[in-house]
């Protein structure tokens, strides 16, 4: 499996991100795709292992598209620059927490949690917070969980505290929050090293227990 390929195509892409030139390079496209493809699978086949929530998932049904074709693309270039997968249960557009792999060059990473949940889940995340503080704490101040997402979590906040919550709340900073995720940086050299897949399985399995306790959240009605 050729990686670099991967991010060959992509470093094209990112120099001509254009129409006619995806029409006159498509067949590298679907040979990039294809080796993204079995990665994605690998890694999906290593988080099956910990996570029961994703047994039937396929990595056809992780992968997003390479097209802007929703309303968090900025800009006016017609494609993505990078390629990603989301490994979440029911597939990529779910309103689940998940685990995350995107690879463009100089700017691949890994990551878990959920990104800009919905209202009625975010609701529900930030009253498990309120209510399950020390488990919250926990999960993010554990070692290995620090050792291998020592960003923590990121995000935007709000500006004002959110409905309901006072501002002098122990943790109305993470209250604030707008998403949950944590993410590592994959470099380019990391990528093409035979034992990839087993350390990104490695980091995503170390984030279990926060992508467990934001779907908790998310499935109380």
């Amino acid at each position: 499996m050729n990686r670099a390929s991967i991010l060959d195509f992509l470093r094209g892409l990112a120099a001509n991100n254009n129409k006619p030139w995806m029409d006159e390079h498509r067949a590298e496209y679907h040979q990039a795709r294809a080796v993204f493809k079995e990665l994605v699978a690998e890694v999906l086949q290593g988080v099956q292992g910990f996570e029961p929530a994703l047994q039937t998932l396929t990595a056809g049904e992780t992968m997003y598209r390479i097209n802007k074709n929703d309303r968090f693309q900025q800009g006016q270039d017609p494609y993505k620059r990078h390629m990603g997968a989301g490994l979440k249960a029911e597939g990529r557009h779910s309103r689940w927490a998940g685990y995350f792999l995107t690879l463009e060059p100089g700017n691949s990473w890994l990551g878990a949690g959920k990104w800009l949940p919905d209202t009625a889940s975010l609701q529900r995340i930030r009253q498990e917070i309120h209510y399950s503080p020390e488990a919250f704490h926990a999960l993010r101040q554990h070692p290995e969980f620090v050792r291998h997402f020592p960003d923590g979590l990121e995000g935007d906040r709000l500006q004002r505290p959110p409905k309901g919550y006072d501002k002098n709340d122990p943790d109305i900073e993470w209250l604030k929050m707008k998403s949950y995720l944590v993410s590592r940086p994959i470099s380019d050299a990391e990528l093409l090293q035979p034992d990839f897949v087993a350390r990104a399985v490695e980091s995503l399995h170390v984030a279990q227990p926060l992508v467990q306790f934001l779907n908790q959240a998310i499935e109380e009605e």
